[in-house]
C-alpha cells in the first residue's frame, strides 16, 4: 500500500500547495508512482499543473457527490496523475454535510486506485471543513507546511486538535510526519523562534531542510510549472528534493 500523506494547514499562503506540486514531482523524479488529490475548491493545484479548472468536463467535485468514479477524473500531467479540482467542489462540501458517513467518502473514492501507486499526495483546503476531515480521514500521514509567523504557529495548535477529533472518530491510526518550515528566512530571529517553538511546544518533527524564500517558488505556477523545472538549481528546489527523499517510500517505483 503506498504512503498516503495529507497536506493540511487552515492558514493560507503557507505554500501548501506548492509543497504538494513540488514534492509530488520530486518523488516522481526518484521513480515513485505518484499521484497528487487537489481538494482545495480554489483549484490552485489543479491550475499549477498547467489545466484550467474552468474547463474541466469532470473533476473531484463529482467524485465527491458520487457521480463519478476517481478513474473517471483521473488526468496525466507530465509523471504525475491528477485527480483535479474546480470551484464546484464548494458545492459539493454543502451537499455533504447532510450525507450519512461523509467523512468517508474520499476514502471509498481513492481505495480502487491505491494499488498502482507508491505515494498519494492529498491538497487539503485552507479550513478544517467537511472536506480537510475527509483528506485526513483518507490519509495515513499528515505534513503541516508552516510560514515560521506567529499566525502560522497558531494554526498548528488549531489543526493538531481536528486532528485528535480525526483520530478519536474515523482514522485511529493518522499519524503526524512532520512540519516542513517554508519560506524560511534563516536571517531573522522570528523564524528561528517559531521552529523550536514548534519543536518544543507540540512536540513535532520539523523537517530538514527547510524551504527558503524565494520568488522562484512564487513565479513557477504562473508557468504551469514547479519551481524544480522553473529553477531547478534553486536552493527551494534542492530543498524539495530533499524532503521527497525523506517521503518516498523504500524501494518505491
Amino acid at each position: 500500500m503506498p504512503r498516503v500523506m495529507a497536506i493540511a494547514n487552515q492558514k493560507g499562503g503557507v505554500a501548501k500547495t506548492t509543497s504538494v506540486h513540488t514534492l509530488g514531482i520530486a518523488a516522481a523524479e526518484r521513480g515513485a508512482r505518484v499521484l497528487l488529490v487537489d481538494l482545495d475548491p480554489q483549484a490552485c493545484l489543479t491550475f499549477s499543473n498547467g489545466l484550467d479548472p474552468d474547463s474541466l468536463d469532470q473533476s473531484m467535485h463529482d467524485v465527491m457527490l458520487g457521480r463519478a468514479t476517481a478513474r473517471d477524473v483521473l488526468v496525466r500531467v507530465g509523471e504525475l496523475d491528477l485527480l483535479p479540482s474546480s470551484i464546484d467542489l464548494a458545492g459539493a462540501e454543502v451537499n455533504l454535510l447532510s450525507r450519512t458517513g461523509r467523512e468517508y467518502v474520499l476514502r471509498r473514492a481513492l481505495d480502487p486506485l491505491l494499488a498502482e501507486y507508491d505515494l498519494v499526495l492529498i491538497d487539503c483546503p485552507p479550513s478544517l471543513g467537511i472536506l480537510t476531515i475527509n483528506g485526513l480521514t483518507a490519509a495515513n500521514e499528515v505534513l503541516i507546511p508552516l510560514q515560521c509567523e506567529t499566525l502560522g504557529h497558531r494554526g498548528v495548535g488549531q489543526l493538531l486538535e481536528t486532528i485528535d477529533d480525526v483520530r478519536s472518530y474515523t482514522n485511529a491510526g493518522l499519524g503526524v510526519r512532520g512540519v516542513i518550515a517554508t519560506m524560511f528566512d534563516s536571517r531573522t530571529k522570528l523564524a528561528q523562534e517559531m521552529v523550536l517553538s514548534v519543536r518544543t511546544k507540540f512536540d513535532l518533527t520539523v523537517l530538514d531542510p527547510p524551504v527558503p524564500k524565494s520568488v522562484k517558488v512564487a513565479e513557477a505556477p504562473g508557468h504551469g510549472q514547479s519551481v524544480l523545472a522553473h529553477a531547478p538549481g534553486s536552493k527551494a528546489a534542492d530543498a524539495y528534493r530533499c524532503l521527497a527523499e525523506q517521503l518516498v517510500p523504500a524501494g518505491a517505483g
